[in-house]
């Protein structure tokens, strides 16, 4: 088995200003120009992953020109010493905000077990239905990078918390503070990836497995953030794959895609609810011809004004009805829908017009079960956190051979 490895990971140089180099994940903020220009002043004539990435807010404008230079500024940084290698280990990265300490690895999994269809039974599975439509423009991004930065997060099983326990912590490698309030972030190197990789294979024991999930029926990852990046990351490998042989495809860069693995059970990973934002100035249509019902609850809000809704219990099948009942009146009354994490920034939203929907969260102990039982939730069912407690860009790792 190899879906855990130990990869080469990519950390800026000593010198480099680390606040400036570590920003916030691409497909946050998505409606907040001003979140994405602040980000843009602050890291102005310094190096930084911001320079590497591309905000979704940004996809419409000019993508071809701006992937030319992510791609032009990535082989700058290779060849002109803004990164130094860290191999042999994983990093434990500490993420502090208002909801605690989240415990992290670094690591990277085989792309070959993973996997985003419904019904197929793979190491590590996505947890929302994938939306094909977005894989493309992001394999523009991604086809002739020669390095990845992951926002990619995956969740495991383990309530003893017997794989972090497991860690012989190292060096410090990092240790600041986050730029525009995403709190305090420490990466340590692990010494003993090796046996941390040995405990994270043994939560899915066929007869832990069995207990857990069901006879036949193993799962060692699961996508909380970044779905549509390693779907990505998958499809590029898939189409390269091909022109490899026996050797190369073993070994070749692409095939591992860097992730931070987190356990469902961290006491600082909270669970949030990813609320919907209709761009419409037909807000009292919306409201009257939204029906749902059940004994949870969800709020409309409209010019900053919550109002309570009832709600299906079984809140995936909740959101399917909302979202069908949202495609509907888009389709007849025009509009646009964006996805929003955070409350406090939904509802500023709406004071400029539109129409929002507050969703509740699901439960951390029905995640895996669900996952397991029915396949993904709907699209944007759940986030880890608020926006500013997303995971920054820190590490990086070739895709391409040197």
């Amino acid at each position: 088995m190899q879906t855990v490895k130990i990869p080469e990971i990519l950390l800026p140089a000593d010198n480099c200003d680390m606040e400036a180099w570590a920003v916030n994940a691409c497909d946050q903020y998505t409606s907040d120009y001003l979140y994405w220009e602040n980000v843009e002043k602050s890291v102005k004539g310094k190096p930084s992953a911001y320079n590497l990435v591309f905000p979704e807010i940004y996809l419409n404008d000019k993508p071809e020109e701006r992937i030319a230079r992510i791609n032009e500024t990535m082989r700058g940084y290779l060849s002109g010493g803004i990164f130094k290698k860290v191999s042999g280990g994983f990093i434990l990265v500490e993420r502090t905000t208002q909801s605690g300490t989240r415990t992290g690895i670094v690591l990277a999994v085989d792309l070959e077990d993973y996997s985003f269809k419904i019904g197929e039974h793979a190491l590590i599975r996505s947890t929302e239905a994938t939306i094909l439509e977005r894989i493309p423009p992001r394999m523009k991004i991604r086809q002739n990078a020669p390095i990845e930065l992951p926002h990619v997060m995956l969740l495991y099983d383990d309530e003893k918390n017997s794989v972090i326990n497991s860690i012989k912590r190292g060096k410090v490698l990092y240790d600041f503070d986050l730029m525009l309030g995403g709190g305090h972030v420490k990466g340590t190197y692990i010494e003993n990836s090796e046996k941390v990789t040995e405990v994270l294979y043994s939560l899915c024991s066929s007869e832990l497995a069995e207990k857990k999930y069901g006879k036949d029926e193993k799962l060692l990852f699961a996508v909380g953030d970044g779905n549509h990046s390693l779907a990505t990351a998958k499809a590029c490998w898939d189409n390269l794959k091909h022109s490899l042989g026996a050797e190369e495809l073993k070994t070749h860069p692409a095939r591992f895609a860097l992730v931070e693995a987190v356990n469902i059970y961290d006491a600082a990973l909270k669970f949030e609810p990813i609320h919907r934002f209709v761009k419409t100035d037909k807000t009292d249509l919306f409201v009257s011809g939204l029906k749902t019902s059940g004994a949870g609850c969800a709020y409309t809000v409209i010019k900053g004004q919550k109002h309570k809704i009832g709600f299906d219990t079984n809140i995936a099948n909740g959101i399917k009805e909302l979202d069908a009942y949202i495609a509907d009146f888009i389709e007849s009354n025009g509009g646009e829908v964006d996805y929003i994490h955070g409350e406090e920034d939904l509802t500023a939203l709406t004071s400029n017009g539109g129409a929002g929907v507050i969703l509740p969260a699901i439960k951390k102990d029905d995640f895996f079960r669900l996952i397991v039982s029915g396949g993904n939730l709907p699209k944007k069912t759940f986030s880890m956190g608020e926006g500013y407690e997303k995971r920054y860009y820190i590490e990086a790792k070739r895709i391409k051979k040197d």
